[in-house]
């Protein structure tokens, strides 16, 4: 064999390129070496100095469909996200097949769920770095990231997360901005200014963006605030729903010929209220507020055996109160929540082997971060400090044209130290006892590996098959929760006793991204060993284990563990059916659904229900109309305690029209305005993976007129 660089970031495993390009992806030998000044932190893009960061490219109303990673990758472009204008991750990816979210808080807390999976086994990140919360430790915590400023969401699943750890065995959630400016615009400036107004709940927002650079320096800013009122439901409003957010970042790069490097400081903080049951007669709101520090880099040698190395790293300090009437009648702070943590991760990647086999691609990494969690007052979780290191490895062969092999994998070291509770066996008081308590610190060795074959077929087709095999070691409130949340109604505890969660997954797909025809179909088998999940006991609580079977104000969960399948299937797509002007009106759909039991027999509790879409679309001459129906089936296959939930249909609509205008004139290049309906039948929709959703309906029919000026 022989080693032998060449002019172009190549691509790396399924960290590959995500090139959102007008549907294709640009091949890395188009674009020479002093072009590329920086590649992105999740599916690694390669990209002209001049081109921006955002993923435009795709017209307005695409199915932005991935062809060349291992598994496939859900993207909501800038101007997607502009038009559909969600608050939280959660709205902004409800309804994409796989996909569900909590929808705790509509708009303010609504953390997204990946196959039936979340909090510990979706990681969320921001620029590559965790997002710094404590969204993972309840449902009723916001994700301190706002959508409104992103380039582009991408939502990874399969190989790809090894590159992030043990916590993202469902999925990473990826909003990419160039808070870290990444390049220099070609006008020397660029930016977008967003506003909107929705009818449901009276909700304004505005955000804006704005980079700019000359002479290898490039910088950043970005805000955004938002408001709304309790939103309206069939029949009523529900109460004690409204939520305020605001923040924005600053940020500074160097860029030179062979790569950058540079830092960013962002602010967020909001107040959002939680609407149903004792959450909403005790007027029950929190606040969270969060300062970050992010940096990222890459260097380019011109010799050895990396032709790559990259970094990137991050700090953030985090705190929320749960402030409502506690069980005294008074008012004040039930419970406080803070979170410092920090993450670094660097990667180098190595110059292309060229064997007898094929050319042979790929990159090492090493990744470490500590998470340190103090809760006061009614909180459930002890103070619990966890570390973790990792290094983990991606390799990528092609061995013919067309035909690609990979293989990966990660070795982690995790440390999670606090109180731990034992609890009577039942979990009900033993007068006169209490449950012991005592220092404990649990240690887990995480082994991961993937491989896989993507395979280019006649007529545009890629189809690919991957397996997988994950380790997750337990989180510390998995391990150690031992009291009341006031803010979930919940009493939890947590089994300092848990084992490593094993999975093992085998997923197959087939993707068409170019012409008329866009689609892609995805199906998985995952086969877990010790599954750690909440446990609805059937006890009510109060505010201590005393009042355990007794109460009547908190329902006790236990956290547990057990053997379980689960298996679904994903299908989206969109074809171009006849020209009309310079575009088409087309005919698009979606399925998806997911399938999770124990070995018992049992049900794994909210588990998101079928759901089956369509519609038709018109993309011509700048407007964009469509008309669509999302009908999500009745969910019956419920978990011990848990009720089963009504389906619903979601008639969904949009007209919009997009202009390209004069600068000198308008002071802006491109003008988009529009109105978008949501729930126009007026639904009663209960959401089947909700905490809530016995008590909670979402909004009810929703107009939003939104207007983008991009300059």
């Amino acid at each position: 064999m022989s080693y032998r660089r060449r002019p172009d970031l190549l691509a790396l495993s399924t960290a590959l390129p995500l090139v959102l390009a007008a549907g294709t992806a640009a091949r890395a030998e188009d674009i020479k070496l002093d072009e590329i000044t920086v590649s992105s932190p999740s599916p690694i893009v390669s990209r002209p100095a001049a081109a921006p960061a955002s993923g435009t490219g795709f017209p307005i109303g695409v199915l932005p469909v991935v062809t060349n990673t291992f598994s496939p990758v859900t993207v909501v472009t800038q101007e997607q996200i502009a038009r559909d204008q969600p608050r939280t991750l959660g709205d902004a990816l409800f309804d994409r097949p796989g996909i569900s979210s909590t929808t705790y808080a509509p708009g303010a807390a609504s953390r997204p769920i990946i196959r039936g999976l979340d909090n510990a086994r979706v990681r969320i990140q921001e620029n590559g770095i965790v997002n710094g919360g404590v969204s993972d430790l309840g449902e009723d915590h916001t994700v301190p990231v706002n959508p409104l400023v992103a380039d582009r969401l991408e939502v990874i699943r399969g190989p790809a997360t090894l590159r992030y750890g043990s916590g993202a065995i469902g999925g990473v959630i990826s909003a990419e901005n160039n808070r870290v400016p990444t390049y220099i615009p070609a006008n020397g400036y660029a930016g977008q200014v967003t506003t909107g107004y929705s009818t449901v709940d009276n909700g304004r927002l505005g955000a804006a963006t704005v980079d700019a650079g000359k002479d290898g320096f490039a910088v950043h800013a970005d805000g955004f605030k938002t408001a709304s009122d309790s939103y309206a439901i069939p029949g009523g409003i529900q109460r004690n729903s409204y939520n305020e957010s605001q923040g924005g970042s600053v940020g500074v790069s160097a860029i030179g010929d062979r790569g950058f490097v540079g830092i960013a400081f962002s602010h967020y903080d909001a107040i959002y209220a939680i609407p149903g049951g004792e959450a909403e007669q005790a007027r029950t709101r929190l606040t969270p507020n969060q300062d970050r520090v992010i940096s990222r880099g890459e260097i380019r040698p011109l010799g050895g055996p990396f032709e790559a190395i990259r970094y990137w790293a991050g700090y953030s300090v985090y705190r929320h109160d749960e402030i409502g009437i506690g069980g005294d009648g008074i008012e004040g702070q039930q419970a406080i929540f803070k979170n410092r943590e920090g993450e670094i991760r660097i990667e180098a990647q190595h110059v292309p082997v060229f064997t007898a086999l094929g050319t042979l691609t790929g990159a090492i990494g090493v990744q470490a971060d500590r998470r340190a969690i103090n809760t006061q007052l009614e909180a459930f979780l002890p103070r619990t400090d966890s570390r973790s290191g990792a290094v983990y490895v991606f390799e990528q062969l092609e061995v013919l044209p067309g035909t690609r092999l990979q293989a990966a994998g990660r070795i982690e070291g995790d440390r999670v130290r606090s109180t731990a509770a034992l609890f009577p066996g039942d979990y009900l008081p033993v007068e006169g006892e209490d449950p012991f308590t005592y220092r404990l610190t649990r240690r887990f060795a995480p082994k991961s590996a993937s491989a896989g074959v993507l395979q280019d077929l006649p007529y545009g087709f890629v189809a690919s098959l991957t397996g997988s095999y994950v380790e997750r070691a337990p989180t510390g409130y998995e391990l150690f929760s031992q009291g009341p949340h006031d803010a979930t109604a919940t009493f939890e505890i947590g089994d300092p006793r848990l084992r490593l969660e094993r999975a093992r997954t085998v997923e197959a797909s087939i993707r068409h991204g170019d012409g008329p025809l866009r689609f892609e179909a995805t199906g998985y088998y995952t086969r877990y060993t010790g599954f750690i999940y909440k446990r609805l006991t059937g006890n009510l609580c109060d505010d201590d284990f005393a009042s355990c079977g007794t109460g009547d104000e908190l329902r006790q969960i236990v956290y547990s563990q057990q053997n379980a399948t689960f298996y679904g299937a994903e299908l989206i797509g969109q074809y171009d059916a006849l020209p009309v002007g310079n575009g088409f009106i087309g005919v698009e759909g979606q399925f998806d659904f997911v399938r999770a039991k124990f070995d018992d027999g049992t049900n794994v509790p909210r588990i998101p229900p079928y759901r089956l879409g369509g519609g038709v679309y018109l993309r011509a001459d700048g407007w964009f109309a469509r008309v669509n129906l999302l009908h999500a089936f009745a969910q019956t296959k419920t978990a011990p305690f848990e009720t089963d939930t009504a389906g619903y249909d979601d008639l969904r609509a949009e007209l919009s029209y997009t202009k390209a205008v004069d600068p000198a004139v308008y002071g802006a290049s491109e003008v988009t305005l529009g109105l978008q309906g949501r729930n126009l039948l007026d639904a009663d929709i209960r959401n089947a993976a909700s905490f809530k959703k016995d008590e909670v309906l979402l909004p009810g029919r929703n107009v939003r007129l939104f207007l983008t000026a991009k300059f």
